[in-house]
């Protein structure tokens, strides 16, 4: 991978340094309090969001209509600008064409409450619109310019730097007359509020509906808003780099700690921490929640025809140029992970600095605790007027049903094997680690819970205890029905005879799997990792 397509971290020191922020900063809205209060009631979110889309495109208005009916936007809420079709545009065509329009509606609606001082630019101190969803067909990114006559380009690789996605500037929409150069400190970052408590914070919480298609767009809409009724339910995979470098370690953090985080509730985990990334082939089923890094395109499972997340997926990955486009299924990561069957994810479209992008831990708390897509985006960010897009439905918030979920009338019994995962983890929290194992396999063993039980596997395989994870993957092996949830098992095993030294063990086991599924991606990956364990000898024909 050139240098050029890699996440910098070098400027990292500079989020810890405030001199070297000097710059950068150039808003004063109060930081946010982080309060650890429960999510209340969910408010009118739909009279607290506008629809912007570009008069210019057609698709864009049958979006902006389309959504606007799902969600019961009002139709003075959806806003039509003409503006440029163009992925990336100029400084001057952002400001003429999308922040003069915006504010100008903005006024005329009378969304903001504005303070005037004399000599000074007018601010927004407050605001009624706390969402706003940009359509398929608006800009994505502003490519960077020269200072301005009156203003003086400021030194730095983040304070000298105007280029910016037209998301994150649009989120300091409320301030007038300010510099465009360097990142903007984020008070909403690392919040536990919702944005509609927080009457003093004009700021935007700005999403896009974008992908490669039109009907993609329309399947995430969809998607969200049903998922929203019936919960998330899947599986994690969380695929971590084991990258030691300094700067760089603070991603696989970020993936460990979401590890802790879903485990926590009863969502299973598979979580790989060597370099390379998921294989292509890897049977990833049942896939509701992915975060991982660190590749320039999209790979692995994602490129094999069959690959589909399950309904009302989010999926990040990291890295520099993401979001470069979001026009080509195959470019980058978000638009092939949304033509995939994700319904929300995050990405730059410039280098953004490894610190400066989302941090993926707080993101997955805040969806986990019932906040909006928008919200657990933005809260995730330390900085603004940068790189980053965040694309989704603003107002998903996919583990909603579970603040509503009536523990003592759930019947584990009629239950899917999520849900009941899910129920067992939340009503034994306060149980030692041991005696919460001790009743975990108890209960997934009586409930022939495969997901469960695969992840108790896991657990066990965490914290060194090899014999009894392979118990479990071999117990999950008998109650798996589908083809790629048994083949994962028996990676799984394979892979933990090989770290027993046992190889032939490994081998044993792949060939007695690979004569019964001599097919697909995934028999591909089991034959390539059987010859690995067991390869021919010298000058003898490679085995197919």
């Amino acid at each position: 991978m050139k240098a050029g397509r890699r996440i910098r971290v070098a400027q990292a020191a500079s989020l810890r340094y405030p001199e070297l922020w000097r710059r950068a900063i150039l808003i004063v809205w109060p930081f946010l309090l982080v309060s650890a209060g429960a999510v209340r009631a969910e408010p009118d979110l739909a009279a607290a969001t506008i629809v912007v889309y570009n008069s210019s495109v057609g698709e864009s208005a049958q979006l902006a209509k389309f959504y606007a009916q799902k969600r019961g936007i009002a139709r003075d809420h959806v806003v039509g600008l003409a503006c440029s079709n163009d992925e990336e545009i100029s400084r001057e065509d952002y400001e003429k064409t999308i922040a003069e329009p915006l504010r100008a509606a903005f006024k005329k609606h009378d969304w903001w409450t504005l303070q005037k001082e004399a000599g000074k630019p007018a601010v927004a101190i407050s605001s009624k619109i706390r969402f706003v969803a940009l359509m398929k067909g608006m800009p994505l990114k502003i490519r960077p310019a020269e200072p301005s006559a009156d203003e003086k380009k400021p030194e730095g690789l983040i304070g000298g730097r105007n280029e910016a996605s037209v998301d994150s500037e649009l989120v300091l929409l409320g301030r007038f007359g300010v510099s465009t150069f360097g990142a903007v400190n984020n008070p909403y970052f690392q919040s536990y509020r919702r944005i509609m408590e927080v009457s003093d914070l004009p700021m935007l919480l700005v999403c896009r509906l974008d992908a490669p298609s039109a009907s993609t767009v329309r399947q995430m809409i969809t998607d969200a808003i049903e998922t929203e009724k019936e919960g998330l339910w899947g599986r994690a995979y969380i695929d971590g780099a084991h990258n030691t470098a300094v700067g760089y370690e603070i991603g696989d953090r970020w993936l460990a700690e979401i590890v802790q985080q879903v485990r926590k509730v009863g969502i299973p985990a598979v979580y790989d921490n060597v370099p390379e990334l998921f294989p292509a082939g890897y049977p990833m089923s049942d896939c509701a929640l992915y975060y991982g890094w660190y590749a320039g395109g999209v790979t692995g499972p994602f490129v094999q025809p069959g690959f589909h997340f399950a309904k009302g997926a989010i999926a990040v990955h990291i890295h520099s140029f993401s979001a470069n486009t979001l026009r080509d299924p195959n470019a980058n990561w978000v638009g092939p992970l949304l033509t995939k069957g994700a319904a929300a994810s995050i990405g730059n479209v410039y280098e953004p600095y490894l610190q400066l992008t989302s941090h993926l831990d707080i993101l997955n708390d805040r969806l986990l605790h019932g906040f909006t897509f928008a919200e657990s985006a933005w809260m995730s960010m330390q900085g603004l007027s940068w790189m980053t897009t965040m694309v989704g439905d603003p107002l998903y918030r996919p583990y909603a049903s579970w603040l509503q979920l009536d523990l003592k009338s759930a019947d584990a019994g009629s239950a899917s094997d999520w849900k009941m995962y899910h129920d067992f983890a939340v009503k034994n929290v306060a149980l030692s680690p041991a005696e919460y194992r001790t009743a975990a396999r108890k209960a997934a063993s009586r409930a022939q819970n495969g997901p469960m039980i695969e992840d108790l596997g896991l657990l066990e395989l965490k914290d060194g205890h090899n014999a009894e994870a392979i118990g479990y993957f071999q117990q999950a092996r008998t109650l798996y029905k589908t083809r790629e949830d048994i083949l994962r098992v028996v990676l799984q095993e394979a892979d933990l005879w090989v770290k027993q030294e046992k190889p032939k063990k490994a081998a044993e086991l792949l060939r007695g799997v690979i004569k019964l599924i001599t097919d697909g991606p995934t028999a591909e990956l089991l034959k390539q990792k059987e010859r690995e364990l067991n390869p021919p000898p010298p000058g003898a024909t490679p085995r197919r």
